[in-house]
């Protein structure tokens, strides 16, 4: 894929996950804001266009096989993927940075009482994403694999609850960029996850779990905002022509 200031963040990224990385390393974010043009993206973050397009280039001439793997899904294994790798994970991450957020708040939270305010930020997002995800579950993706098989039937449009896939799509969008948002105040409050001198083993354990929370979380996003989503519009809109 030749890469320009013009080519669009989700879909370089959709091609080759590995060049994620240089996005956040350049704190870009590519899950919520894929739809933004690289040009768009570094007059946002005022960076040299052209400088991130090479670093670019290095990363995408890597293979990722993972990427061609999920852009061979179908809609319905592509949602089923979604929800066993990363609904899942997220309610078994839950209980247990919970607990330890707590433990950490108690122990070192009179040295460090940004702690308080990551752990009611993370205890806001558990509820929210627990929400948003048996949204997703039992009415969007139903309704998705539902569109995919009207479109391999040679079928009509099914009958929707809420309208056109359009209109629940951008709720979770919106949903989407409320985590992301959640996410990013703990990470400035955590300095970036940096451990304080005075850290113990949990303190060490909780900011790495929170970080790979976040890495997942980021992931996940993209694979719905990026590839299953606007899949799943283009479908539709088929289905009506």
């Amino acid at each position: 894929m030749k890469i320009s200031q013009n080519t669009s963040i989700g879909e370089l990224v959709k091609l080759n996950f590995k060049t994620a990385s240089v996005f956040q390393d350049n704190n870009i974010d590519f899950c919520c804001g894929g739809d933004k043009t690289i040009s768009e993206a570094c007059k946002n973050a005022g960076l040299d266009p052209e400088k991130l397009i090479g670093q670019l280039e290095l990363i995408a001439e890597q293979n990722d096989a993972d990427s061609q793997y999920i852009n061979g899904l179908s809609l319905e294994e592509l949602s089923n993927y979604i929800v066993k790798r990363h609904h899942s994970y997220v309610r078994e991450s839950i209980p247990q940075l919970q607990k330890n957020l707590e433990k950490i708040c108690q122990v070192h939270g009179s040295h460090h009482p940004e702690l308080f305010e990551i752990n009611s930020l993370f205890t806001e997002s558990s509820g929210d994403l627990t929400m948003h995800m048996q949204k997703e579950e039992l009415m969007l993706f139903p309704f998705i694999r539902r569109l995919e098989l009207s479109s391999k039937n040679g079928a009509a449009l099914p009958n929707s609850p809420f309208g056109p896939v359009s209109n629940p799509i951008s709720m979770m969008v919106a949903e989407h960029q409320q985590e992301g948002d959640r996410f990013e105040q703990i990470s400035k409050l955590s300095e970036n996850y940096t451990l304080p001198e005075d850290a113990c083993t949990t303190y060490e354990i909780t900011l790495r779990q929170l970080r790979d929370f976040e890495n997942d979380l980021h992931r996940h996003i993209h694979l719905e905002n990026n590839i299953l989503f606007p899949k799943a519009i283009e479908l539709e809109k088929n289905l009506t022509t």
